[in-house]
């Protein structure tokens, strides 16, 4: 190695480390001078000797103005050997890019400068350093000096230049780092990071769609960023790319969709409404290639289905509509997964998203029905779990998909089963106030009155949780007493002693219907079975009379005052006629104490034909209501559904015994010795909060008694 000694004149070395700049730059072109001579001779040991002394002395020093005036040289060192440079680079430039992080911002801009002249003169062979230079950059570019700013955006502007014009340039190498540098917050950083994606991109050799995985993320990122300027340049890049993306055969539309369903979950609304728009224009556009990634896009649309914001709500529809548009015949659609994401927008407290999810199903159901019956466990309990929405249209929906799932004869019990489970405990108790009824209408307006009642009448027939069981009983005998859906039944049971379809409708209500006393009776009266009800009533000389029994027979009497119950009312005009059903009213009136529905029934009692009444013999044959002959067999078997009625009865009694027996609460005032106070008002208020929990039936104004 040559030696440094002599290499350059003394007065050089002083200017060098000059503190006036001009003499600074008066030492830096004498050495561009010596280098170009030294170049002529041929002699690049001597060049590299010199080149090494500028960096040892002055580019490393601990003077500031030597740093400077080392900088000044090392750049006209490169000027100097003009096409030459390329063999010299290692040594120019890596200490030039030690400078970028000089303590004095003078010495940092000087750097800059120095390198900007290098890179002019070296061209294409300055991207070897492009990494470096990049990192360098970008520190630089947020520098708190605005003068080191501009020198970085000179150098930068003139990077950019050699990068596009290069075709050694290797975008491979390059995206990583830039990939991992849009996640930094700076907003200085993230403008200078944004001006470089919107330069590759703009080069035609350089595709930036198949990169676009690893830049898509921190673009949108910036959408959210407070400096305007910065969100309005993120949102230009991505709409330049959003149109190559259109026209592009290496978009790997999967990746991108998986970037996009993260951002659009966003709390930032720009950055939400750009990736759900981006969502929506690839499903048109790539349909096939995104069918396998159709849960995760569904679960970032349904819920910008209900956002606030009237332009992300709108593309959500606009996104839902292509994913329903979806091909159905392909065997990449994760049904499970679809699944899965609609038992989420489900638990939504939205009423858009859940009838949109809800949409999905029906939608499911059409295409695919085998598979989504196999995978019923990832959307059932959702599903039931819609019922209890405060919206009547979801609740709407809702029993129309678990009709049509209902529609399945497997599926039916099971339906019924679940419906019976949602009505259950506290919770489920004043979700059947809520929305018994109107639950129970529509299946019966979907699937039939028959079918819903006898299957929900059978699962409670043998019912264990008897409180339940009563409860519910009284329920559906109110919606049977009260919908216009269930009327053919109740003309059909009117008929139940004279025709057997009637008769077997009876029965079959009959066995659950055992469970209320309240129930039983109405059963009876609707179906002109007055002798029965009779029955009924005396079998409680043997059976205890708790309050729940009274109150049922209170909320009965109020019930035979509506018009339900017009055809009863005029055949107590027929005591001829109608023996049985007078009895029966009267042993009503016997079990019930002093109160207003005691006072109400006796006073409808009062206007029977006084002569009629005198004139009722006193038997106990069925009232010749039937067109049947005597000698014929008869249509229900009475004694045996009162020996069902009083077993019924007497395991209510049991389970009331042994529940009050079991309970911490001294509840001894409603032993089954109680005396009954003549308050109607106990009644009443029980009555009330149960008549309220159905909520069909609005008692008429009791007449005053006489």
């Amino acid at each position: 190695m040559a030696s440094s000694e002599g290499l350059l004149p003394q007065s050089v070395l002083r200017a060098a480390g000059d503190k006036l700049y001009e003499r600074r730059k008066t030492a830096a072109l004498e050495v561009e001078q010596i280098v170009k001579s030294l170049d002529a001779q041929g002699n690049p040991a001597r060049i590299r000797s010199l080149v090494n002394k500028l960096v040892a002395d002055f580019a490393f020093s601990p003077q500031a103005n030597s740093r400077k005036g080392g900088l000044l040289c090392l750049a006209a060192t490169a000027v100097g050997l003009a096409d030459h440079n390329i063999e010299y680079l290692p040594l120019l430039v890596p200490p030039i890019l030690s400078s970028f992080t000089d303590q004095d911002s003078r010495v940092r801009y000087y750097a800059c400068e120095a390198l900007y002249n290098v890179a002019k003169v070296a061209r294409d062979g300055f991207i070897t350093f492009f990494n470096d230079v990049f990192d360098a950059l970008f520190r630089l570019c947020a520098d708190s000096e605005p003068n080191v700013q501009n020198a970085a955006q000179f150098l930068d502007n003139l990077v950019k230049d050699i990068v596009t014009a290069s075709s050694s340039f290797s975008i491979e190498d390059f995206v990583p780092r830039l990939r991992d540098c849009l996640t930094v917050t700076n907003p200085l950083q993230r403008q200078f990071l944004v001006s470089w994606v919107t330069v590759l991109a703009s080069v035609p050799d350089i595709d930036m769609i198949a990169y676009l995985p690893l830049l898509l993320g921190g673009l949108m990122d910036m959408l959210s960023d407070p400096n305007r300027e910065i969100r309005v340049a993120a949102q230009k890049a991505l709409q330049e790319f959003l149109i190559d993306v259109q026209t592009s055969r290496t978009a790997d539309f999967g990746a991108l969709a998986n970037i996009l369903v993260d951002r659009a979950k966003s709390r930032d609304e720009g950055t939400r409404l750009t990736a759900i728009r981006w969502l929506k224009d690839f499903v048109s556009l790539a349909r096939e290639q995104l069918v396998p990634h159709c849960a995760a896009i569904l679960g970032a649309v349904l819920p910008c289905i209900s956002h606030p914001n009237n332009d992300i709500a709108q593309v959500a529809r606009q996104a839902n509509q292509e994913l329903l548009a979806l091909p159905d015949s392909s065997e990449a659609l994760d049904t499970g997964a679809i699944l899965g994401t609609i038992s989420a927008a489900l638990s939504s407290e939205e009423e858009p998203t859940r009838l949109a999810a809800l949409h999905w199903i029906q939608t499911l159901l059409a295409r695919c029905r085998p598979q989504v019956e196999k995978q019923l466990e990832e959307v059932m309990p959702a599903l039931f779990d819609a019922l209890g929405a405060p919206s009547d249209r979801v609740v709407l929906q809702a029993l129309a998909v678990q009709a049509s799932l209902a529609a399945s004869p497997p599926h039916f019990r099971f339906l019924g089963a679940q419906l019976l489970n949602r009505f259950r405990g506290a919770g489920g108790g004043r979700l059947l106030q809520r929305r018994g009824v109107l639950v129970v209408r529509r299946l019966a307006a979907l699937l039939g009155a028959g079918p819903t009642l006898r299957l929900l009448s059978q699962l409670l027939e043998d019912e264990e949780d008897l409180p339940f069981a009563s409860a519910m009983v009284q329920a559906l005998n109110l919606i049977l007493l009260t919908v216009p859906e269930v009327r053919d039944m109740r003309e059909q049971l009117a008929e139940a002693t004279r025709s057997k379809e009637g008769a077997e409708l009876f029965e079959a209500l009959y066995r659950s219907w055992s469970h209320s006393v309240g129930a039983s009776l109405c059963l009876c009266f609707m179906a002109q079975a007055y002798g029965h009800a009779c029955d009924l009533i005396a079998a409680f000389s043997h059976l205890p009379l708790g309050v729940e029994v009274l109150v049922q027979v209170d909320r009965l009497v109020q019930l035979l005052e509506t018009p339900i119950f017009t055809r009863l009312r005029l055949q107590l005009l027929q005591p001829n006629h109608f023996p049985a059903l007078v009895r029966a009213m009267y042993g009503l009136l016997a079990l019930l104490p002093q109160s207003d529905a005691f006072r109400t029934l006796h006073a409808r009692l009062n206007s029977i034909p006084t002569l009629a009444l005198l004139q009722l013999e006193d038997t106990n044959s069925p009232a010749p209501t039937s067109s049947r002959s005597s000698k014929q067999k008869p249509l229900l078997d009475f004694p045996s559904l009162l020996k069902l009625f009083c077993e019924r009865q007497e395991i209510h009694v049991a389970d009331e015994e042994k529940r009050r027996s079991a309970s911490t609460e001294t509840d001894a005032d409603e032993a089954p010795n109680l005396q009954l106070r003549a308050n109607s008002q106990t009644l009443e208020s029980r009555l009330d909060a149960s008549s309220q929990g159905l909520g069909t039936v609005v008692p008429p104004a009791r007449p005053s008694s006489r």
